[in-house]
């Protein structure tokens, strides 16, 4: 952007402009405190709602976070690379991994909220599914914790007549997660379609995300099939836009 054009944004994007060049400069690192409204008020002659302003687009981007009563601060989370592909493949959960080990290092994922019950099919799932009208998927919904902040909200759909009484109708269901119980079933997943898109997150998502006001979320629809081409999952996720690099590496 040259410099005529830069003269001509508006001072509250040319503020958040500085002060993003700053923390990706490192002079304001990670949990550290920025300068609040009143600092950016004296050093740019500007008024409090534009101070507050250049202050929102940071928390927006999810560079920064407010606390209560305590300021805007840099945002203390170092995102997950979420490896596309790779952490689908059947040397992970058929050796007794879950799809995560391939994101997280050495990090440790925590499912801090897992509901596990028998249900109705909505009828977007049911169409997905090939269900009759009326018929029963399990779902499972989790919530996904990662060094203390929440990260992923994830429920997942799957024929009630294939797995109801196994272990996938448990909280834990074991090594290799639900794709190892589904192959141990007959059933195991040769292919996976993803669909990805963004939007505001609900009130609750924002809740159960402690998401930053603005801050919008990445929704991920996972679908599993079988070797017959039965879809034996659907899996809808919400995740914390500033939290994921999503990452896809592919042969040519």
């Amino acid at each position: 952007m040259s410099g005529r054009e830069t003269e001509r944004q508006p001072k509250y994007l040319r503020i958040a402009a500085q002060l993003r060049a700053a923390v990706e400069a490192g002079e304001y690192g990670p949990g550290e405190r920025l300068p609040g409204e009143n600092e950016l008020m004296a050093e740019h002659s500007v008024a409090r709602m534009t101070a507050r302003q250049a202050l929102g687009v940071l928390q927006a981007e999810g560079i920064a976070e407010a606390r209560k009563g305590a300021g805007v601060f840099v945002r203390d989370f170092r995102p997950i690379r979420r490896h596309g592909i790779e952490r689908l493949a059947r040397t992970r959960w058929g050796e007794g991994r879950t799809v995560w080990s391939a994101d997280l290092g050495d990090r440790e994922l925590v499912v801090d909220t897992v509901e596990v019950s028998q249900e109705e099919a909505p009828a977007v799932v049911a169409a997905v599914m090939d269900l009759a009208e009326g018929a029963d998927v399990c779902v499972r919904r989790r919530r996904f914790v990662l060094d203390g902040k929440p990260v992923l909200l994830s429920t997942s759909y799957l024929p009630a007549d294939l797995v109801a009484g196994t272990p996938v109708m448990q909280p834990d269901t074991g090594p290799g997660g639900t794709y190892a119980r589904l192959a141990e079933l007959g059933h195991g997943p040769v292919r996976f379609r993803e669909e990805i898109r963004s939007r505001m997150p609900t009130r609750d998502e924002a809740e159960r995300l402690a998401l930053p006001t603005g801050v919008p979320a990445v929704l991920i629809v996972r679908t599993a099939f079988d070797a017959d081409g039965r879809v034996v999952e659907v899996n809808d996720m919400v995740l914390d836009s500033a939290a994921y690099v999503l990452e896809y590496q592919f042969e040519a």
